[in-house]
């Protein structure tokens, strides 16, 4: 495939596509309620007389193309459809229309990216194969591609290997980065509950299990998980994000009941076990320390995403097909950030990469997830031609 006759082709549909992105900024759906995008993907598909499946894991939506060349390897190029439930802020003409809904992780541009590749590569499918485009439902935390998967994914579209791209606010625009081996983080949730005897803070604190107390105790502990349990060049993340108990109208009643809970981050299997039994063990001893009880629970939404050494290579070669060499880092320091793209990694062997969003036209960055945030559409077409460049590269 010819990288000018490719850039030329992105040209000529970006305006479109544009408006295409925009529109899906502006009616954000969460996971596993991507009635619209899903909609709006699969006409845009069939538009271009790609084979389109609706419906896989629910809202999934996969897009078959065969290549005009003979040739039996099949790939798999993901985007993800779902927004969060945020407040957006931004106040662009094309904001947020769906009151406590964002797209404020890029997935309208990712959704958008693949279906701009899917543009070029029907236009001229000058390749060897098969490209099955995955458009998948609820990475958020809802299950999306562990639902796409029990649907049969992949024993209904065969791929020899599967690839994923996130786009990256402050790196610079049209930069990919990528790594072999561990690249993203195993995403956990933990809550534990503190139970004890309530009182009068006042009258009677001595006759309580002061839950107060024990919370302190554990919070301080958590830490010691990550400073004196993981071994020094081990990388683990354990948070507070949640903490309830008591009435702000009774300011002198000791709770009987508190909750707290966060999230927690690791890059393989014994660590995730480490941090499983440590918050357990820490939050049995808080609770002894002033005769309460704890019921912890503790769940993974994603297992690390793990980088398979030959498809970085064609990734990286992909990325060189967009830019110069310059623009490409293959060492890229792992994020502690999930990303669900890692059970289809599990799966098939695959890869992903990190684009560059560059900066706000004020020069400012607006981090993944924050209210501010807008994909920058001038990366779409360094996207667009990195996957027709993988499928150059897979199929070609």
């Amino acid at each position: 495939m010819d990288p000018t006759d490719t850039r030329t082709r992105i040209e000529r549909h970006l305006p479109e596509l544009v408006a295409i992105r925009r529109d899906i900024h502006a009616h954000p759906e969460l996971g596993m309620e991507e009635e619209r995008t899903a909609a709006l993907v699969a006409r845009e598909l069939r538009a271009l007389g790609i084979e389109t499946t609706e419906g896989v894991g629910r809202f999934g939506v996969v897009g078959t193309l065969r290549g005009k060349r003979p040739g039996q390897g099949a790939i798999g190029l993901r985007a993800d459809m779902d927004a969060l439930a945020l407040t957006e802020t931004t106040g662009l003409p094309y904001a947020s229309a769906n009151v406590g809904r964002m797209h404020a992780c890029g997935h309208d541009g990712h959704t958008t990216m693949l279906l701009g590749a899917a543009r070029v590569l029907a236009e001229n499918p000058d390749f060897a194969g098969t490209v099955h485009f995955i458009f998948q439902p609820a990475e958020e935390g809802r299950g999306g591609a562990k639902a796409m998967l029990a649907d049969g994914l992949f024993e209904r579209f065969p791929c020899d290997a599967v690839y994923g791209l996130h786009n990256m606010p402050g790196m610079p625009l049209g930069h990919f980065a990528m790594r072999k081996g561990a690249f993203m983080a195993a995403s956990g949730r933990w809550e534990v509950t503190f139970r004890g005897a309530g009182g009068h803070g006042g009258n009677s604190p001595h006759m309580s299990n002061d839950l107060a107390v024990v919370q302190a105790f554990f919070i301080q502990s958590l830490q010691t998980i990550v400073s004196r349990n993981a071994p020094p060049l081990e990388s683990i993340v354990v948070s507070v994000g949640h903490i309830n108990a008591g009435q702000r109208a009774a300011l002198n009643v000791l709770p009987s009941e508190l909750l707290i809970g966060g999230t927690m981050r690791a890059f393989n299997k014994p660590m995730q076990e480490l941090l499983e039994r440590r918050i357990r063990e820490l939050a049995d001893i808080a609770a002894a320390t002033q005769g309460a009880t704890a019921e912890t629970s503790l769940s993974w939404g994603t297992v690390p995403l793990v980088n398979h050494g030959r498809e970085t290579d064609v990734m990286a070669e992909a990325a060189r097909f967009t830019g110069d060499e310059a623009s490409l880092d293959l060492d890229a320091v792992p994020v502690t950030g999930g990303e669900d793209f890692s059970f289809m990694l599990d799966a098939k062997p695959g890869a992903m990469v990190f684009l560059g969003n560059g900066t706000a036209p004020d020069g400012s960055v607006h981090a993944l997830h924050t209210p501010r945030y807008d994909f920058n559409d001038a990366a779409m077409p360094h996207g667009i031609a990195f996957w027709v460049g993988i499928v150059g590269q897979e199929l070609g």
